[in-house]
């Protein structure tokens, strides 16, 4: 018996990293879930190495109807959604007066217009059931887990665009919140530290990613990387597994009281990697 038993979850960016950490905890604690990524073949392996039930949604969700047809892979695998956590992404960094349109429009794409469309997409299998529910004076709760990082609630040298737009992704949640209060559907946020994956692994030819058939370079300079332990009171950065555990809670009945609210997963660290 989980937590989650009967859940339904959609984790977008969830083959890899913190993402795939996730899945894997919210179905170890009996939810089905929803595996998103870029890379379908990847995709299609992290459900499969999934011990509980799950579907695929392969694709971009910054184009068309992506994130309609993300929501909809749930509702025609399980007929309901429970539970949304807004996880993908990436970085796109350099000083900001090198930084192009393109870099900036990006992460604004991906960090906070995602989140939002897939909400939205989601609304009416979040918000009517919980109408009735109501009508029956019946408490049922929901989650809506959206992933920012100590970049956007700190700052960060070099990332002014996934700065802003983890920082905006904070406004979203809190405007949902108290939005959605009523239908007893919880949102909140989870704002990284230095967790260990492909985003802060290092800087080098090796640690790439393909978007629309464009490379894109990931990673922070090894320099930074050996401050972590001057920067964070544990001494150490988060595994993936450490942080799933922050949105997991987030997802379970223990955070039902917890609403319009950015959880630190930090280690202590409470600025950005270069402040």
């Amino acid at each position: 018996m989980g937590v989650l038993d009967d859940k339904v979850a959609i984790v977008t960016g969830s083959a890899r990293g913190i993402g795939r950490a996730t899945a894997e905890l919210l179905s170890a604690q009996g939810a089905k879930v929803v595996i998103n990524d870029l890379d379908g073949d990847v995709a299609e392996q992290t459900a499969g190495e999934i011990a509980g039930e799950t579907a695929v949604y392969a694709g971009d969700l910054t184009k068309g109807d992506a994130p309609d047809r993300l929501v909809q892979t749930a509702i025609d695998a399980w007929g309901r959604v429970d539970i949304i956590v807004n996880n993908a992404g990436y970085t796109l960094d350099a000083p900001i007066h090198k930084m192009s349109d393109d870099w900036w429009e990006r992460m604004l794409a991906i960090h906070v217009t995602v989140p939002f469309k897939v909400i939205r997409a989601a609304a009416p299998h979040l918000r009517e059931p919980a109408k009735k529910e109501r009508e029956e004076g019946v408490e049922v709760f929901r989650k809506i887990v959206n992933v920012s990082s100590v970049s956007g609630t700190m700052g960060n040298a070099g990332q002014a665009n996934y700065s802003a737009g983890k920082n905006a992704v904070v406004g979203l949640t809190k405007t949902l919140a108290k939005e959605w209060g009523q239908f007893k559907i919880n949102v909140n946020a989870v704002a990284f530290g230095y967790i260990e994956t492909r985003l802060t692994a290092s800087k080098d030819d090796s640690n790439q990613m393909e978007i629309g058939g464009e490379k894109v370079q990931l990673g922070i300079p090894d320099q930074l990387r050996g401050m972590a332990s001057m920067l964070i009171p544990l001494g150490r950065p988060g595994t993936p597994e450490e942080a799933a555990g922050g949105v997991f809670f987030l997802c379970s009945p223990w955070s039902n009281y917890v609403h319009g609210q950015v959880l630190n997963v930090t280690g202590g660290q409470f600025t950005g990697m270069t402040t």
